[in-house]
């Protein structure tokens, strides 16, 4: 038997004032963006803004359903929109940020597992990767240099040959 061990990087900020002119004009984007969101179950509201290698901007919210788990997440709708818009077109960067109404907005949160799975196949279909940014309404923000690395031992298309 060995040990393997999985790791990866990642940049934190306090706040986003720190971050450089256009990862902090996209996260202001994200965090406008959950006002758009169509939260009326859980009221959290996410918002997801992408700024593709043609540098069109992409939007996307979580839509939420009653009848549960009809709903879909901010980042795939982000990512329907681009593959729809903009086929084969990468996106370099996807700032994401939520609104609690009805407790804190104070700290980064990350993609659930399907949105980490669609990320992936994402950044496999455009032989690129995404970077994120991932912040709430204030807090900390995390800059993560690829959406793949949120998934270890990740299945892939390669695993169905």
């Amino acid at each position: 038997m060995n040990h393997q061990q999985y790791q990866f990087q990642f940049e934190v900020y306090d706040s986003a004032d720190q971050l450089n002119e256009q990862d902090a004009a996209l996260l202001k984007q994200a965090k406008e963006t959950t006002k758009l969101a169509y939260a009326p179950y859980s009221h959290f509201h996410v918002g997801a803004v992408a700024v593709l290698a043609n540098g069109e901007i992409i939007k996307g919210t979580n839509q939420e359903n009653a009848s549960f788990p009809v709903g879909i997440c901010a980042e795939r709708v982000l990512l329907s929109n681009a593959a729809m818009l903009y086929p084969q077109v990468p996106i370099e960067t996807i700032a994401i940020s939520y609104d609690n109404t009805m407790g804190t907005s104070n700290h980064p949160i990350s993609p659930c597992g399907i949105c980490r799975q669609s990320l992936l196949e994402y950044e496999i279909r455009v032989q690129q990767p995404v970077r994120l940014i991932l912040g709430g309404l204030s807090g900390k923000i995390y800059v993560i240099p690829k959406a793949s690395s949120l998934l270890p031992l990740s299945f892939t298309g390669a695993d169905m040959q």
